[in-house]
């Protein structure tokens, strides 16, 4: 759902928890032994996408045979303290992801959110009611996902969304492995489109995740195929395109920055 520089949005929700409330979301343990496939893979190459099954089947059971939606996490730290992340200089300037806190930035998302070419993809215009209920999920989940306001030389560029993609209905969609870590964002200010603050922005933050994320091997985001400004915006910022991905809501242009090529891309 992106449209980073060309429209406003690069990433919006789709199938992940940024997009439905908790109950979207997947309360995934995975046993040891799985794990551990998982490392295998990721270890050989790519894991090929049969070894996930179809798109809509149930992924394996638990532990002590429970769904893994019904697996709860047990207070773990799933984003690596993303607020102590800090700044990152980038070459319009110093950026930083800022958790967002209602009280203060629920004006200024909505107000994004309402923008006829925010809307179109994210599909969260009308009172800020819509929004709040949209941030809300997350923050008052278990940290799978966190919406950030993206700041640029402190003022606020863009609406971000960094969420764990190995942990989210998304992965039941393509080959996930462990720690992938999904993007989403759009760019506020108009004046800021179509200009490369977007495709800046987003290698930015995705190289922000590799860096203080030492687990995740790649940076997942799953843009409209459609969407073409927002498929071209993550090419420029050093994404591949992996393939396309039948979701509930979109066909998407599955796209991954990997972090063996992140000092090459």
């Amino acid at each position: 759902m992106p449209p980073t520089d060309a429209s406003a949005e690069t990433g919006g929700s789709s199938t992940s928890s940024t997009g439905g409330g908790v109950e979207d979301t997947l309360e995934l343990r995975l046993p040891d032994e799985f794990v551990a496939l998982f490392e295998e893979d990721r270890q050989s190459g790519p894991p090929a996408a049969a070894d996930q099954g179809p798109p809509g089947t149930t992924p394996p059971d638990g532990p002590e045979g429970k769904p893994p939606d019904l697996v709860p996490f047990h207070g773990e730290d799933l984003l690596d303290a993303l607020a102590e992340w800090g700044a990152v200089a980038t070459p319009i300037g110093s950026f930083q992801l800022v958790p967002v806190r209602i009280e203060r930035d629920l004006q200024l998302i909505s107000r994004w959110m309402n923008d006829p070419a925010v809307a179109a993809f994210w599909e969260l215009a009308g009172p800020e009611s819509v929004t709040e209920a949209h941030l809300g999920s997350q923050l008052a989940g278990d940290g799978r996902s966190v919406p950030c306001l993206g700041v640029l030389d402190g003022v606020p560029t863009g609406y971000f969304e960094i969420y764990r993609a190995d942990l989210d209905p998304l992965a039941r969609h393509y080959p996930a492995r462990p720690h992938d870590t999904g993007i989403h964002l759009l760019i506020g200010g108009v004046a800021d489109r179509g200009r490369g603050v977007g495709t800046t922005l987003l290698r930015a933050a995705a190289d922000h995740v590799l860096d203080h994320r030492p687990r995740c091997g790649r940076v997942i985001a799953e843009p409209d195929l459609r969407n073409t400004p927002s498929v071209s915006a993550f090419l420029s910022a050093g994404f591949r395109f992996s393939a396309e991905v039948d979701l509930p809501d979109k066909r998407a242009a599955l796209m991954v920055r990997d972090r063996a090529l992140s000092k090459v891309l």
